[in-house]
């Protein structure tokens, strides 16, 4: 099967009809809107984004008004979502964007890249999915559509930025408009029909074209994923010691943070590096903070 094997205007009028109506999807949502939904997702669930997503826009309409924020403030509201440092990251940005770009977000792929923090995916994505442009999106959900739908596998292998890039850019349409609707669509198939375990094929617009689906559907038979864990990593550990300077209203000192993890060798190892990481600051007195509060 070749990558124009498929009509993209099936997978483009399935998305108009299901895509499920997220807050950053409504009519009206902004630039920023995008760009803080793009940062929050990463490696987060929908579920647990969009209540925190809604309150940030409430709180932070433009990127200014984040820029005027703490840092702490905005460690404080990032909240459980997990990897904290790209609260700051995007706190970064903001500041960037409200004072060279005039409190809007560009919509360029590579003036987005040369702000503080936006790396390839999320510049791609904001470019896409806020001000409808022709960019290859490429997630894992992408990857995993592609790797099926064009290449008959059962999964895709190990990322290659400029492979990943160049199959999905084949897929898109030459215009800006049908191009950011495919994009969308990829992902959304990824997410809800063609997922990892249970693949609702019956469901797919484009089942009756995908190669894996005329292959048989075989397994995936590449190298082996890295299954990320949790308990008891050092992202834990760096989670709960946030968790206690996140509840207070000040400095704390060392014995709190000591109780949270009694492996005093990992504890020590990850508050140093959320020192070095700038998430938290330590006082002349020796206890710990937020950045900023002390």
């Amino acid at each position: 099967m070749t990558t124009n094997a498929w009509d993209p205007t099936e997978l483009i009028d399935w998305f108009a009809a299901v895509a499920r109506p997220l807050p950053w999807r409504a009519a009206g949502v902004t630039g920023w809107g995008v760009l803080v939904s793009e940062t929050m997702l990463q490696q987060t669930p929908v579920n647990r984004v969009a209540p925190i997503w809604q309150e940030w826009m409430a709180r932070w309409p433009r990127p200014s008004d984040l820029a005027a924020a703490s840092q702490a403030e905005v460690l404080r509201a990032w909240g459980k979502l997990g990897y904290p440092r790209r609260a700051l990251r995007l706190h970064e940005a903001a500041g960037a964007i409200a004072a060279e770009h005039g409190d809007v977000v560009p919509s360029d792929v590579d003036t987005l890249l040369a702000l503080p923090g936006i790396g390839a995916y999320t510049a791609r994505a904001v470019a896409a999915f806020a001000y409808g442009r022709r960019a290859p999106v490429v997630d894992t959900n992408v990857r995993r559509v592609v790797a099926r739908a064009v290449h008959g596998a059962g999964d895709a292998g190990p990322p290659s930025t400029k492979r990943d890039l160049a199959d999905v850019d084949a897929l898109l349409p030459t215009d800006d408009t049908s191009a950011a609707r495919l994009s969308a669509a990829l992902m959304e198939l990824g997410q809800v029909v063609c997922t990892v375990r249970s693949p609702a094929c019956e469901r797919c617009p484009i089942a009756a074209d995908c190669a894996w689906q005329h292959a048989g559907r075989p397994a995936y038979a590449g190298p082996p994923k890295k299954v990320q864990k949790f308990a008891g990593t050092d992202r834990q550990v760096r989670g709960k010691l946030l968790d206690v300077l996140r509840g207070s209203e000040g400095p704390v000192a060392r014995d709190l943070l000591d109780a949270v993890w009694s492996d005093a060798g990992q504890r020590d190892r990850c508050l140093d590096s959320l020192l070095v990481d700038g998430l938290l600051e330590q006082t002349a007195d020796g206890r710990f903070a937020l950045p900023g509060e002390h």
